[in-house]
């Protein structure tokens, strides 16, 4: 509303060779304007009656109880800010321009009219008023009968003292002037009121900068209109100054276009523009009269300027400079009006200087907020390694993995944002971003909704950097790991088994720390951890959700559909520890079948040769044939003797691989 009274004020204008001209269709437009939007303020103030509010009494304990009795709020906005809200939408510039027909009805009819028929209340002036009622009635709704015959007379009583254009002019610089003061005074409430409901006034750092930069905008186009006002207020001082000066020549009615047929309006038409040229240009040669701030309004020629876009651009242009610079710029005379209006320039310019800046620096500081806390953290960990003169490699490490860990959440500590929220909240958002990656791990894609949610509600973020050290082989496991993305390598010794290496890789989809599975479902284990028996290190960035002892455990204990064999079959399948077992207890077999089949073919190729060397011992010899039988069958015997004791010794050799702990199925209740 106040930018439109204030676009109205620019419709005055000093042009043509009789220095008079009111701008009508853009005070017309202003008008329509103003008049939509004020509906639209009237249906607010209804609704004012209709709304309810917390009693302020009811705050003490809890949210407070909601009045709705519609007198308790009526009565509440009637002695509050009713009074305030009905003056700023009081129709004050449409009843302008209505009253100018009305007031010139009243001019016709009342050519003898003077103050003391005013007093008196005489009947012409009545008949007068009867003919301009419908006015007055149809804005009844808006401020009653009084106001609008109150405007009328007030007009009829400036068009005595000169003419229409005057009149205009006079009344909308003190319309727009009143009515700043009520929306001044309702604007901030409502500021307040809106932070106060929604927490904060802008969600984003550049929406709150931008309104705060287009309030500055706001208030520098108030200001230049104010000035382009006061600005033709001036310039009507020195025109009357000059009608003054040239009392034979001239008289006020002239100066506004008015009396035209009257005697000697021709004369003063012939000189008034080198007279007033002469004198109110607002050149700095002209030692007539002293426009101060308001001298360059008239060298620019906005006021002679039939152009709308022009006077508005340049305006708003004076008003934004002068705010911006406190008016430091700004010559002022000695007029008491022009000083006051520069003090309280300088002031506004201030305020609105130091509320702009200071918002628009908290709302910008507030995107590189994180990257400076980041900064001093960075710095205080430089410090720190500093002191504890760590080496260069580890001081590497730490740098690596805040740069990591930074470039991956931004400075927001997720888990503690999670765990703020409510119970539902927090659950719907970790199976919003956990679900899917849960379900990728082949171990957990099989299995119940409620299971799944479980698990995505005990499932923490965890970052590593490129070889980083997760698990060492025969420490303690205290969390199972599920990979999202990167590559892990993974191997063991088998407890540091000479000359036994098992290496491979783990990538997306992978777990790792399943020796945590066997000790959760054993529900004889007690708080001792399980060692794990690999090595698990990170060849590229890794991210991962960490699933820790105790929430595995409470997982394991609460769903029973954990304990089916199923899981116990996909659980093998990709264990990396019951894989190495497997492996293992292959190799093993065969070589123990290749151990008792060379050991075989030996002990064949040996009988071979006895019964071979017997044969031919006993060529020149007359032995008898049962004896020869007997003792090849003792050879025979005694050789096997020979080859069972290698096998036996060859099998405590090669010792089976134990087999991992199995666990405790026994609560399957199928």
């Amino acid at each position: 509303l106040d930018d439109l009274d204030s676009t109205a004020s620019l419709s005055p204008a000093a042009a043509g060779v009789n220095k008079c001209r009111f701008d009508r269709k853009l005070a017309v437009a202003a008008t329509t304007v103003r008049t939509v939007i004020d509906v639209f303020y009237l249906i607010r103030m209804a609704l004012q009656f209709r709304t309810a509010y917390i009693a302020p009494s009811s705050r003490v304990f809890g949210r407070g109880e909601l009045v709705i009795n519609p007198a308790q709020i009526a009565k509440r906005y009637l002695l509050g800010y009713f009074i305030i809200d009905f003056l700023s939408v009081l129709p004050l510039p449409q009843l302008l321009k209505l009253s100018e027909r009305a007031a010139t009805e009243v001019h016709a009819s009342v050519l003898d009219f003077n103050l003391d028929s005013i007093a008196g209340g005489g009947e012409q002036l009545n008949a007068s008023f009867s003919s301009i009622t419908v006015f007055g009635d149809g804005f009844a709704i808006f401020f009653g009968i009084k106001l609008s015959r109150m405007i009328v007379i007030w007009r009829y009583l400036q068009r005595l003292k000169g003419s229409d254009v005057y009149a205009t002019k006079q009344a909308l610089l003190f319309i727009v002037l009143i009515q700043y003061i009520p929306r001044f005074v309702r604007i901030i409430p409502l500021f307040s009121e809106l932070k106060r409901t929604s927490g904060v006034f802008a969600e984003t750092a550049w929406a709150g900068a931008a309104y705060y930069l287009l309030l500055y905008m706001l208030c520098s186009h108030i200001v230049g209109a104010l000035w382009y006002l006061l600005g033709m207020e001036r310039n009507d001082s020195c025109w009357q100054k000059v009608c003054y000066d040239n009392k034979g020549n001239c008289s006020y009615n002239f100066l506004y276009c008015d009396d035209q047929q009257s005697q000697g309006y021709q004369t003063w038409s012939n000189i008034s523009e080198k007279v007033l040229s002469a004198t109110c240009s607002g050149k700095e040669d002209d030692d007539g009269f002293d426009f101060g701030i308001f001298g360059q309004a008239l060298t620019s020629g906005i006021f002679s300027s039939s152009s709308f876009i022009s006077k508005y651009c340049y305006c708003l242009w004076w008003g934004l400079q002068n705010l911006s610079t406190l008016g430091q710029g700004l010559q002022t005379s000695t007029y008491p009006g022009e000083v006051i209006f520069s003090i309280a320039l300088a002031i506004f310019g201030l305020i609105l200087f130091a509320l702009l800046i200071g918002n628009m620096q908290t709302y910008l500081q507030s995107l590189t907020i994180r990257l400076e806390e980041m900064r001093v953290k960075r710095r205080d960990s430089e410090q720190w390694m500093h002191h504890r003169l760590l080496p260069q490699e580890l001081r590497e490490r730490v740098r690596r993995y805040d740069q990591y860990k930074w470039l991956e959440t931004r400075g927001v500590d997720e888990e503690s944002l999670v765990t703020s929220l409510p119970k539902d909240l927090r659950r719907d958002i970790k199976r919003h971003l956990c679900l899917k990656l849960v379900r990728r791990v082949p171990l957990f894609e099989n299995m119940d909704e409620r299971l799944l949610d479980a698990i995505c509600e005990r499932l923490k973020p965890s970052l590593y950097t490129e070889k980083t050290y997760i698990l060492r082989e025969g420490d303690p496991v205290d969390e199972m790991l599920f990979i999202i993305r990167g590559r892990l390598e993974s191997e063991t010794t088998d407890g540091g088994r000479s000359g036994f290496l098992n290496r491979s890789s783990l990538k997306e989809g992978d777990f790792c720390g399943d020796e945590l599975l066997t000790w959760a479902l054993d529900p004889r284990s007690g708080s001792n951890l399980p060692s794990s028996t690999r090595t698990v290190r990170a060849i590229t960035e890794v991210e991962a959700f960490a699933l820790e002892a105790e929430e595995l455990k409470f997982v394991a204990s609460q769903f029973r559909r954990l304990h089916s064999r199923q899981v116990q079959h996909t659980f093998r399948f990709y264990s990396e520890q019951w894989r190495t077992w497997a492996a293992r207890f292959i190799q093993a077999a065969w070589r123990r079948y290749l151990k008792r089949k060379l050991m075989e073919q030996q002990r064949l190729k040996e009988e071979e040769d006895a019964e071979a060397s017997m044969k031919s011992g006993n060529g020149g010899a007359s032995y008898s044939l049962g004896a020869t039988f007997l003792v090849s069958r003792f050879a025979a015997n005694a050789l096997r003797g020979v080859h069972r004791n290698r096998l036996s010794r060859a099998s405590s050799v090669l010792v089976k691989p134990p087999k991992p702990p199995e666990p405790d199925f026994s609560a399957d209740a199928d």
